[in-house]
C-alpha cells in the first residue's frame, strides 16, 4: 500500500468484482455482497501526512466509512466501484488520495472528474480547493452554460484537478485547450446521474482522448443499472467493488426504489420521477383500466412516446400497441396487470408502479418484468401514505432491499432538464460544420433582439421546449434502418489522432 500502512478494510467491505456480478431479483438481505456492518474508525494520525494536513483544514477529525473503503484502493492505483449515496463523504474518498498521487511540479491535467451537473461541479471544485489547495495542487470547473474565457485561463496555467460535465470536457479536449497526456487518476462521479443526463455518448467521446496506457479510474453511484454496469466495463480495467453495509445500499439484478407522493395529484409526481430517471423504456401498472386510460393521456398530452394496452381496447388497436411492443418502439407502455399478462420484453429498463398492487404477489409479478436475460432492471413504487402498507408488506415477505428517493420539486426538475438540454445543444454546435456556422450567423442579431424583450424571451422557451421534446421525449429505437449498418469490429472506439498519437509516428 502507497505511504502508509492503512487498516484492513478489505475483507470487511470489499470483493472481488466478478463474485458481487447482479444476483436474481429479490435476494435475501444476507446475501448482499457487503461483509460486516462495523467500519473501523481511521484517526487522523494514522493517515499520511498530506492527508491528515487536509483533514485538519477541513476540519474534520476521522474518516466516513466509504471513505475507509475506498481510499486504499486508489492510493495503490486500483480500479473500484463504489456503491455510495449521495452524502456518504464520497468527494473526500476521491479527492484525499489524490494528495499522495498527483505532482504539483506538473503544471497538467492529473486528475479528471466527471460529474452530471454544474452545480455538482463547483461543489466538488470548492471541496477540492479546501482539501488541495494548500498542497499547491490547482482546481478548474469546468461545465456549460458559462463562458469559456475563464476556463480556458485556468487549463493554461496548468489545473491538476480538472471537475467538469462531459460535454463541456469534450469541447475542451477539441478546442485543445485541455490534453490528457498526464492523467493519472479519472473519477465518474454519480454516473448513474451521468447516464441519466444522456451524457454517454460524451463519456466514450472522451475516452478517445485517454492516454495509450492504464489510468486509474474509480466509478462512484447510488445504484447500478444495467447502463452503468455496461459503462463500468469500458472504462475501468478489473474493478473491486465497494459498498457499504447491507441496511444501506445493496446490488441486485433488480433495483427496487420508492417515492412517496402526496394523495393528490399523483400523475404530476410520474411526470416528475420520469423527467428525474429517464427510463429508457417502461412498463407502467396501474390498478384500473380508468387510470391506464387517465395516466396514458397524461404522458401523451406531456409529450411523452406513451400507449395503453387495456381490456377495452379494439383487436385491431391492441394488435397495433403489441407490434410496437415487439419491435421495441414504443417508450412507455401502460398497462393492468390483466393486459400485461403473457408480455415478455426482455430488453425492458425499467418498471414503474404507478400505485401498489393490491395483492402481494403482484409486486413480485410485476417488478420481473426488468432484470431479465441476464441484465440488471429498476423496480419503482409511487405510494402515498393510504397505500404504503401494501408496499411494505411485500418488502417483508420477499425480504426485498428497496430504497426511498426524495419526490423531485418542481425546481430540481427545472434544473435537470435544462442540464440535459444544455448538453444537448452543445453537442449539436460541436458536430456543426464550418457552412453550417456560418448560415446560423444570419440569426444572431434575431437571437440578441429576442433576449431583450418579454415575448422574446417567450419565442425562445418554446422553441427549447419543442428542441427538448423533440430530442428527449422520443421513442427509445429508431426505425428500422433501410440498409444494414457496418459491425463493430472493436467495443472500444477508435482513439481520435492528437498530439500524443502524432508524436509516436
Amino acid at each position: 500500500m502507497s505511504n502508509t500502512e492503512f487498516p484492513n478494510t478489505t475483507d470487511q467491505g470489499v470483493a472481488d468484482f466478478d463474485t458481487v456480478a447482479p444476483t436474481p431479483a429479490a435476494p435475501d438481505a444476507s446475501t448482499s455482497p457487503a461483509v460486516g456492518d462495523e467500519v473501523p474508525n481511521v484517526t487522523v494520525d494514522q493517515l499520511p501526512p498530506h492527508i491528515a494536513a487536509a483533514m485538519r483544514r477541513a476540519g474534520w477529525d476521522k474518516l466516513m466509512p466509504v471513505q475507509v473503503r475506498t481510499i486504499p484502493y486508489l492510493l495503490d492505483g486500483q480500479d473500484v466501484m463504489i456503491q455510495a449515496r449521495t452524502g456518504s463523504g464520497k468527494t473526500g474518498a476521491f479527492l484525499l488520495p489524490m494528495l499522495e498521487r498527483l505532482d504539483p511540479d506538473k503544471a497538467t491535467c492529473q486528475a479528471l472528474i466527471l460529474v452530471p451537473t454544474r452545480e455538482l461541479a463547483h461543489q466538488v471544485w470548492h471541496e477540492a480547493e479546501v482539501l488541495c489547495g494548500d498542497a499547491g495542487l490547482r482546481t478548474v470547473a469546468v461545465y456549460g452554460g458559462v463562458g469559456y474565457g475563464p476556463q480556458i485561463d485556468a487549463l493554461k496555467r496548468g489545473a491538476h484537478i480538472v471537475v467538469g460535465t462531459p460535454g463541456r470536457i469534450l469541447d475542451h479536449l477539441l478546442k485543445r485547450t485541455l490534453t490528457l497526456d498526464g492523467l493519472e487518476m479519472l473519477i465518474f462521479d454519480e454516473a448513474d446521474r451521468m447516464l441519466s443526463m444522456g451524457f454517454y455518448p460524451d463519456m466514450r467521446e472522451i475516452q478517445r482522448y485517454l492516454p495509450d496506457r492504464r489510468i486509474n479510474a474509480c466509478m462512484f453511484s447510488a445504484t447500478f443499472p444495467p447502463q452503468v454496469m455496461r459503462t463500468a466495463h469500458q472504462f475501468l480495467h478489473e474493478p473491486e467493488f465497494v459498498t457499504l453495509s447491507s441496511g444501506h445500499v445493496h446490488v441486485a439484478e433488480t433495483a427496487h426504489i420508492f417515492y412517496t407522493v402526496p394523495d393528490m395529484g399523483r400523475e404530476r409526481s410520474l411526470v416528475r420521477i420520469i423527467e428525474v430517471e429517464n427510463p429508457e423504456s417502461a412498463i407502467i401498472f396501474c390498478n384500473t383500466k380508468v387510470n391506464v386510460h387517465f395516466v396514458t393521456v397524461v404522458l401523451q398530452r406531456f409529450g411523452y412516446d406513451a400507449d395503453e394496452l387495456s381490456a377495452d381496447l379494439s383487436q385491431a388497436d391492441r394488435e397495433r400497441v403489441l407490434e410496437r411492443v415487439r419491435k421495441g418502439t414504443l417508450r412507455f407502455l401502460v398497462a393492468t396487470d390483466v393486459a400485461a399478462r403473457g408480455l415478455d420484453i426482455p430488453e425492458l429498463s425499467h418498471v414503474i408502479q404507478y400505485e401498489p398492487p393490491e395483492d402481494v404477489e403482484n409486486y413480485i409479478h410485476r417488478a420481473g418484468r426488468t432484470g431479465r436475460a441476464g441484465a440488471a432492471g429498476v423496480a419503482i413504487t409511487l405510494v402515498s401514505r393510504v397505500d404504503k402498507g401494501v408496499l411494505d408488506r411485500a418488502v417483508k415477505y420477499y425480504k426485498l432491499p428497496i430504497i426511498e428517493r426524495s419526490l423531485p420539486t418542481e425546481q430540481e426538475v427545472e434544473a435537470v432538464v435544462a442540464e440535459r438540454l444544455t448538453a444537448l445543444l452543445e453537442a449539436r454546435l460541436r458536430n456543426r460544420d464550418k457552412l453550417q456556422a456560418e448560415r446560423s450567423q444570419r440569426f444572431t442579431n434575431l437571437a440578441r433582439s429576442l433576449m431583450e424583450s418579454d415575448e422574446g424571451v417567450a419565442i425562445i422557451t418554446m422553441l427549447l421546449d419543442d428542441t427538448y421534446q423533440q430530442a428527449l421525449h422520443a421513442p427509445v429505437a429508431p426505425p428500422e434502418p433501410l440498409s444494414p449498418s457496418p459491425s463493430r469490429k472493436s467495443e472500444k472506439p477508435e482513439r481520435r489522432p492528437h498530439k500524443r498519437s502524432r508524436r509516436r509516428r
